[in-house]
């Protein structure tokens, strides 16, 4: 049985992290560290008086401490994670454009003042259910126990939870229109034949090495700059025999053992490209 530290460790980096975050503003909120009109999204103090943190932080805050609040954290840990282990696998840069995005269109939105509320976040979570439900249309789920439903009808049958249970339905409903949004220019508008225009920007791949959490496939960053580079440790020469800094025989043992641990791009023996000397040998 693992311990709670290793179940935490198993989580995935970006739904931990958010997550853990909306947890820690909830509670220092119970604990009085913090104002919650001083989080929240106010747009006449972002421009007026520079209050740019509140651009962010709103997205961070899902409601005191009740079974609405539990419920979301669970969606982020069940929905947010399956995500990122399923389509976004080794994908943790897109995963976090996605979101991204997800923020961007929803301050957009809340930019009009009928569709303005002080805080997204739920509105954030509830796009990640409409992303499940379209990567997994077709697996089942329980709500409750009661019903059995496919993925695809889960937002809706969450939004129909909350005109029963008397949740305002305008957080829910515009996470659904910024998840199909994204939905739209990266899936569904490239299956129709449209060309795919909506890659993850640098800066996202940038901020995700910088992280040093996760792993996207063919990244312009590295995550670390000591793994997995095509040359490591001490260099060799294409034209020539033997490693700058060390004799032959010793680097010919340091060469095969570092290819084996640290991935590097040449493998195996290595053989002078100036020379014509057999493979076989």
């Amino acid at each position: 049985m693992s311990t709670p530290g290793e179940y935490y460790r198993s989580f995935p980096p970006v739904s931990k992290t958010y997550g853990v975050a909306c947890l820690m503003t909830t509670a220092a909120f119970y604990l009085d560290l913090y104002n919650p009109e001083n989080i929240a999204l106010f747009y006449d103090d972002v421009f007026k008086r520079f209050q740019i943190w509140r651009l962010i932080t709103n997205f961070f805050f899902l409601g005191p401490f009740s079974f609405p609040f539990a419920f979301r954290l669970i969606i982020i840990a069940k929905y947010g994670v399956s995500l990122e282990r399923g389509p976004f696998d080794q994908r943790t840069a897109d995963f976090v454009w996605m979101l991204f995005f997800g923020a961007l269109s929803l301050l957009g939105m809340a930019a009009v003042p009928v569709l303005w509320s002080p805080f997204m976040g739920v509105s954030l979570v509830f796009m990640i259910v409409y992303i499940w439900g379209r990567e997994f249309p077709n697996a089942r789920i329980s709500i409750y126990g009661l019903v059995s439903l496919k993925g695809f009808y889960l937002p809706w049958a969450m939004l129909a939870l909350d005109l029963i249970f008397g949740n305002p339905l305008k957080p829910d409903i515009l996470g659904i229109v910024a998840g199909h949004i994204y939905y739209f220019l990266t899936v569904l508008h490239p299956l129709a034949g449209g060309k795919y225009v909506f890659k993850t920007p640098r800066f996202v791949h940038k901020l995700v090495a910088f992280w040093g959490e996760g792993k996207q496939l063919n990244s312009p960053f590295q995550s670390d700059p000591s793994a997995g580079v095509a040359f490591r440790g001490r260099s060799y020469r294409l034209s020539g025999g033997g490693a700058t800094g060390g004799s032959p025989a010793a680097t010919t043992g340091e060469q095969q053992q570092g290819n084996a641990a640290e991935g590097i791009a040449f493998r195996g023996r290595s053989y002078r490209l100036d020379t014509h000397t057999n493979a076989s040998t």
